[in-house]
């Protein structure tokens, strides 16, 4: 990991924890519903918006040539090179209904913000309720705390714990259930936490063997993404393509391609 590296790591993981910490009070004090977005199960609390308010401050403090995109504040342009990708808080229902698994991520990306072109250079993804904090960086691996991450070895389909998301489009989400409903009987089983950012780092951590779902926004994997690549993962779209707001698959390369051949005979 070279030096400018491990300062975007420290600064990544700095600010996510601190974060966490806002999100974690703030919810202990009662959680205000703000607005909605995509739908009216598409929520933004007030929480979402303080959260990303501390990032983007302490960011543009130590780093004021760099870019930002929010998933709350939107983007901002930089003359670095380098691009702060943020969610503020990862499975806002769950925070707001007091479920474990939410977090804060935050990564740094070379590039355009986009998914297909960027090139992840660190990140973390911050679980305050779970008491867990996962970092990456380019070349650096993956962590939980200390711990080096590997994804797991690669299983058959008919033993792989998968994960998956919901959009919040109804029409899409009734495709995905469908889906859904082909897929298990063809798996160990299916997982729907709720929170992209932390199905990635447990694919990273070897808790799940693959994750996949339409309509990940750039937020939504930026760190989770660089947490799968950097434990000997990968992390692509559809045949094979790049990860997008398409489809974004990830896990072990043999697992992902099995998956991937399964998801388009399904009509993923």
């Amino acid at each position: 990991m070279t030096a400018g590296a491990q300062e975007l790591l420290r600064l990544a993981r700095e600010v996510a924890v601190e974060a966490g910490e806002l999100a974690a009070r703030l919810r202990r004090e009662g959680v205000e519903v703000q607005n909605t977005k995509s739908s009216p199960i598409d929520i933004v609390t007030a929480a979402d918006r303080a959260a990303e308010d501390l990032i983007r401050a302490r960011l543009a403090a130590a780093r004021p040539a760099d870019g930002f995109l929010g998933e709350e504040s939107g983007a901002g342009t930089g003359t670095s090179g380098i691009t702060w990708v943020v969610d503020p808080i990862d499975g806002t229902v769950n925070y707001l209904y007091d479920l474990p698994n939410w977090s804060v991520s935050i990564a740094a990306v070379e590039g355009d913000p986009d998914p297909e072109t960027w090139r992840a250079l660190a990140g973390a993804v911050a679980a305050p309720a779970l008491g867990e904090v996962f970092t990456a960086s380019a070349g650096g691996g993956a962590h939980l705390g200390d711990r080096v991450l590997q994804v797991r070895p690669p299983a058959e389909l008919d033993r792989a714990l998968l994960s998956t998301g919901f959009h919040y489009t109804h029409a899409i989400r009734g495709n995905q259930a469908r889906v859904a409903g082909e897929l298990i009987p063809l798996v160990r089983d299916l997982r729907r936490t709720g929170g992209a950012a932390i199905d990635l780092a447990s694919v990273a951590a070897g808790r799940l063997d693959a994750f996949f779902e339409q309509g990940l926004n750039p937020w939504d994997q930026a760190a989770g993404g660089l947490l799968v690549t950097e434990a000997g993962g990968v992390v692509t779209g559809l045949a094979g393509a790049a990860p997008a707001n398409r489809m974004v698959i990830a896990g072990h390369p043999a697992v992902v391609r099995e998956l991937d051949g399964l998801l388009q005979r399904l009509g993923a």
